[in-house]
């Protein structure tokens, strides 16, 4: 089993900037962990993904140069840094672990494991 639980969501101006945080805790291997978001009538969305070496990254186009994800092994933490954040970025943000390799990380149903949520407000 594994447990992930996200921290530093809130409200932010147009322009502005949050750091998530998605703490592992746990017995199960897995390969990469993931940040998805889901908006108010839309499907859950891949944002960005790591793998468990922090060697490769992946992003969606939507977020490419404002978002960073990174990894501090030590704390057993994935960070998702959100720069020049703008309303299309609201939503309720999730970590989640993928359990198998070569899938794609973008793709909510392949991750076995996910944290509670943390809502994310874009918003003057």
């Amino acid at each position: 089993q594994l447990q992930l639980a996200e921290s530093g969501g809130g409200l932010v101006q147009p322009g502005g900037s949050l750091r998530l945080s998605c703490a592992i805790s746990g017995f199960t291997d897995y390969y990469v962990i993931g940040w998805l978001r889901q908006a108010p009538g839309k499907e859950r969305e891949g944002v960005s993904c790591i793998t468990r070496d922090g060697e490769s990254t992946n992003y969606v186009d939507s977020v490419k140069g404002r978002f960073t994800i990174s990894r501090d092994g030590a704390k057993n933490t994935v960070y998702l840094q959100m720069d020049t954040l703008n309303p299309e970025d609201t939503g309720i943000y999730y970590c989640a672990a993928l359990t198998q390799a070569g899938v794609n990380c973008r793709f909510a149903g392949a991750y076995s494991y996910w944290g509670q949520g943390t809502q994310v407000t874009v918003s003057s």
